[in-house]
């Protein structure tokens, strides 16, 4: 009876993982059908590109000085991208969770060393994807260099957003801004990094917060 029970229970731990993977791919599939359709067969050849990784709370992603070689789709998690000054000053380049790529992309493209942190702020899993995967899968799949393109694009548009607001705007402005944006992180993420990543004091911050 216990041989029973414990041959049970492997198999049970066995499904549970074997679901845990279809359902991350599935969430991938459905995060590049946003941007273009793939069959059965072509998504069958995509997924064998991405390594799932898990990751624990305060555990680092990526840490300054290490060889990038890799970029990430968030499947569950937070995490907050910071580069750390000569004088031990934190600033904080990025947040990003579900559905959201991340990576130090000047390392990574360059295949160099980060000058990035990237810590994870709640247990995470993500799905890793080389340089080289990434390169293979556009030569071969015009509907991936498309959605590689696409999402690139993205991210370019939003990076350049939100340096123009920080050099324009004024505190209250660049909250509503990350506020209409991000509605879903101002309930993640501890105030004292969203005001770390407005560039405002933790009282400006509370301030602002309790006039919305």
């Amino acid at each position: 009876m216990k041989q029973f029970i414990i041959i049970e229970n492997i198999k049970s731990s066995y499904r549970n993982k074997t679901l845990l993977k279809f359902t991350f791919m599935e969430e991938l599939r459905k995060h590049i059908e946003q941007i273009t359709a793939v069959t059965d067969e072509e998504f069958e050849y995509i997924k064998t590109f991405f390594k799932e990784k898990k990751v624990k709370k305060h555990q680092y992603l990526l840490q300054d000085g290490d060889k990038v070689t890799s970029e990430y789709w968030i499947v569950k998690g937070i995490f907050r991208a910071f580069h750390i000054d000569k004088d031990g000053k934190e600033h904080i380049v990025q947040f990003a969770l579900e559905n959201w790529w991340l990576s130090d992309y000047n390392a990574f493209f360059n295949q160099t060393e980060s000058n990035i942190n990237i810590v994870c702020m709640d247990d995470a899993e993500v799905l890793c994807l080389t340089l080289s995967g990434r390169e293979q899968l556009a030569s071969e799949m015009h509907k991936m260099e498309h959605f590689f393109r696409m999402k690139l694009t993205s991210g370019y548009s939003a990076q350049q957003r939100r340096i123009i607001s920080l050099l324009s705007n004024n505190p209250k402005k660049r909250y509503e801004e990350f506020a209409n944006l991000y509605p879903n992180i101002m309930q993640k993420i501890p105030k004292k990094y969203i005001a770390e990543y407005l560039g405002v004091s933790r009282e400006t911050l509370s301030r602002l917060y309790s006039n919305t």
